[in-house]
């Protein structure tokens, strides 16, 4: 009969100290309020740990959902626990290449966050999947990896698991006398640090190494221990293995008694935690009592389904002990063919097992022994190239100080060049400097030289031909008091009286367009504001002026008038071409910037076109933009009006 080592040490992260955790109803009862949190992730592994040995399948369920809730908020170190827990209820159900992959990701994901604890911890797991898979070579590797960071941690904590670790490995090589030596010392351990549920793992291994030794009455004592740890923990797994090694013991014994109880108990546990291996050994353990109790139609029925079982299950090495139990039924019943075929069948599948270990051994050392080929493959070719690798040494050297030559002035030669370059780039950059200095000279003197024009002609229509015609007004109002007319004559002078007062106005607006003078009194803004009512009055167009800030500025006269020409250059092509409606003037300053904004509902026009236009008033446009050095946007298509913004950066 099979004995069933515990699967509870391959839990390393929760078991080691002995740490209390709160009851099941009382962990349940938290997670209504529980958010989304690194506590919930713990919470959700604490519920998993108190079902993993009576619902296995509700453990792995609430593993999963830490390892969702810790892949949500970033937490690594949950991911790698998740690993810890899950596999342990993986190993217990027998899937241990599963089992295998997620330790080796707990493994990848300690090294990346560079946590060694848990680095550690997945390094001893991973040991113990191999040693399941029967190996031990590569157990004994990463136990040892595993041992070697909790020495440099300095883990007390942890000695008393490697011991129980190490126990198990002795008992694998037969040396159960080293075996129980070290079980001995960590149950001593495990029991100062009152972690109940290691101390029955570990007394169930010793009870093992005892039952191979012929110590059956020392084993049954401890398999009893364990069994009632078990029911104090309510550890289902731990009941149940504690029951088939139990039976094992009794059968060495001869208590058929002893045995028919322990199995019955084991079958209805393991059918429980839907644990198929344990089952199968049950079935095949009560096949053997009936046997014992001379009754062989029980026995057969019972064997069967242990064969059936192992058969759906792909338990191989199980199905083997299940065919012999089976065989040995048949011969019983005398049933000589059926017996034969079934004990064929037996050693057929023994044989297989035995060919795919020797098949696994050989292929480990052919292996081994291709690497070591290689290797010494590679220590001849190095053996007979030192001689070689010798004589080219300074073959190498010279070449290497002819590249190194050659590189060097390949370097000097670049590095002149770049200079050349550099040079010439800023030679380059301060010809266009230049150019653009003198471009800005000449524009501001022709500006400055246009606006002294216009303000000498505004002052010669305004002083000159304004006096003249104020004084013919007033010598026609003295006449007409002084003269006696026709009524049609006295129309007729009233008319001429208003056609000079027109004229007297729009010499006015000529003059004030040629040099405003509220701009030079009262500054950009109420200019402006005048510029704007003054058209809104007229009723040819409605027109919106907004200022904020601007009454603060302190602008140069120059820079004032080419803004105030710019905006008056703008709208009148509003009134000339859009056939708009409304328009928006906005002046805005913003710390050291002059943002002006003007916008029409007119008929817009192609974009390039305007850009491209060689106009009298978009050219005046752009020759006081640059003499500002102020950027612009223009944004208008056909049909949709259009909008201009300039940035003015201030000195």
């Amino acid at each position: 009969m099979k004995k069933l080592f515990f699967l509870m040490f391959l839990l390393v992260s929760k078991s080691i100290l002995g740490q209390q955790v709160l009851n099941l109803d009382s962990l349940l009862a938290l997670l209504p309020k529980a958010k989304e949190e690194i506590s919930t992730v713990e919470l959700y592994f604490q519920i998993g740990q108190q079902y993993e040995n009576s619902e296995p399948e509700l453990a792995k369920e609430y593993y999963r959902k830490g390892l969702n809730l810790s892949k949500k908020i970033g937490y690594s170190v949950g991911e790698i626990k998740f690993s810890h827990n899950y596999t342990y209820v993986l190993n217990v159900q027998g899937n241990f290449d599963s089992s295998l992959y997620y330790n080796l990701k707990a493994i990848e994901l300690a090294r990346e966050i560079k946590d060694s604890v848990q680095l550690g911890k997945a390094l001893l797991n991973t040991g113990s999947v191999y040693r399941y898979l029967s190996e031990y070579e590569t157990a004994a590797e990463y136990y040892q990896q595993g041992k070697m960071i909790f020495e440099k941690i300095g883990d007390e904590g942890m000695k008393s698991f490697i011991l129980n670790l190490l126990q198990v490995m002795y008992s694998d090589l037969k040396l159960h006398d080293r075996a129980i030596e070290v079980g001995l010392e960590a149950m001593e351990l495990y029991e100062k640090a009152g972690d109940q549920r290691m101390v029955g793992t570990v007394m169930n291994n010793l009870g093992l190494s005892y039952s191979k030794l012929g110590k059956t009455s020392e084993a049954i004592a401890l398999y009893r221990r364990v069994l009632q740890i078990g029911k104090d923990t309510d550890d289902l797994n731990m009941q149940g293995t504690a029951l088939l090694n139990l039976g094992d013991s009794y059968d060495q014994e001869n208590d058929v008694s002893g045995m028919e109880k322990s199995y019955l108990e084991a079958l209805d546990l393991f059918r429980q935690m839907e644990v198929k291996e344990g089952e199968i050994i049950a079935l095949r353990g009560l096949s053997i009592v009936r046997m014992y109790e001379k009754n062989p139609t029980a026995a057969l029925d019972l064997a069967k389904k242990s064969v059936d079982l192992a058969s759906e299950t792909e338990y191989p090495l199980e199905r083997q002990k299940s065919l012999v139990q089976l065989s040995n039924v048949y011969f019983a019943l005398q049933d000589i063919p059926k017996a034969r075929q079934t004990a064929k069948e037996s050693e057929i599948l023994a044989d297989r097992l035995v060919n795919e270990e020797v098949q696994r051994k050989t292929l480990e050392i052919e292996k081994k022994y291709e690497v070591e080929k290689q290797r010494s493959q590679i220590l001849e070719l190095e053996a007979s190239n030192a001689t070689q690798l010798a004589v080219n040494q300074k073959r190498q050297l010279l070449i290497w100080i002819l590249v190194i030559l050659a590189l060097s002035l390949t370097a000097i030669a670049i590095l002149i060049h770049r200079k050349n370059q550099h040079k010439q780039r800023l030679q380059l950059q301060r010809i266009k400097e230049l150019e653009t200095e003198k471009q800005l000279t000449a524009t501001e003197a022709v500006l400055k030289g246009e606006e002294k024009e216009r303000s000498r002609l505004a002052k010669d229509l305004h002083d000159g031909l304004g006096g003249l015609l104020s004084g013919i007004k007033f010598s026609f109002q003295t006449m007409k008091g002084n003269l006696i007319l026709t009524p049609e004559n006295a129309r007729l002078f009233e008319r001429s009286l208003d056609m000079l007062d027109t004229s007297i106005m729009e010499m006015r607006r000529v003059a004030h367009n040629l040099m405003p003078e509220n701009l030079i009194k009262f500054g950009l803004d109420a200019a402006l504001k005048d510029f704007c009512n003054d058209i809104q009055q007229s009723g040819v167009l409605k027109i919106n002026y907004i200022s904020i800030g601007i009454d603060e500025a302190e602008l140069e006269q120059s820079a004032a008038l080419s803004i105030y020409r710019i905006i008056q250059e703008l709208v009148n092509n509003i009134l000339k071409h859009a056939e708009a409606k409304q328009a928006l003037v906005q002046l805005t300053k913003n710390g050291n910037l002059i943002l002006l904004d003007v916008e029409d509902d007119g008929k817009g026009f192609e974009h390039s076109k305007m850009l491209l236009s060689t106009g009298i008033g978009w050219t005046n446009i752009k020759s006081r933009l640059e003499y500002l050095g102020a950027k612009f946007t223009l944004d208008t298509a056909p049909g949709k009006g259009s909008s201009i913004h300039i940035e003015i950066q201030l000195p």
